[in-house]
């Protein structure tokens, strides 16, 4: 005969003949959903901005984002819905470098030195 404390009533009980009003009782759920709260792996399908491939695995997609298993071999950061406004800078405008090259453009057609137009017969498939 082996005994144990009870934790329930502070009393020592026989082990195999354990009283049924010392057992923990079942706490009522917390909602009324009738299983616990899990999140899912599945997604719809979503195209990852590192690697350019669908995916419908979140956990796959975040794999993606690591420099190892992208093309880019840089690691990203999911950064959800913020705004990206403050993460890029605006693009630095030459604008003479801009007028020259359109300045050239021009006077190349006004030459006549006109580049060949590609058709689908040049390039067969």
């Amino acid at each position: 005969m082996r005994q144990r404390l009870c934790r329930m009533c502070g009393n020592w009980h026989d082990t195999e003949a354990w009283p049924a009003e010392c057992y923990k009782q079942r706490s009522e759920s917390r909602s009324a959903f009738p299983v616990p709260h899990f999140v899912c792996d599945t997604q719809d399908e979503l195209q990852s901005q590192a690697d350019g491939k669908w995916y419908t695995s979140k956990s796959a997609m975040r794999a993606s984002y690591k420099a190892e298993n992208n093309p880019h071999g840089v690691n990203f950061t999911e950064v959800g819905n913020e705004d990206l406004t403050r993460f890029t800078l605006p693009p630095k405008l030459d604008r003479k470098a801009n007028r020259d090259a359109v300045e050239r453009a021009i006077s190349a057609v006004e030459s006549g030195s006109i580049p060949p137009v590609h058709t689908t017969d040049s390039f067969p498939l």
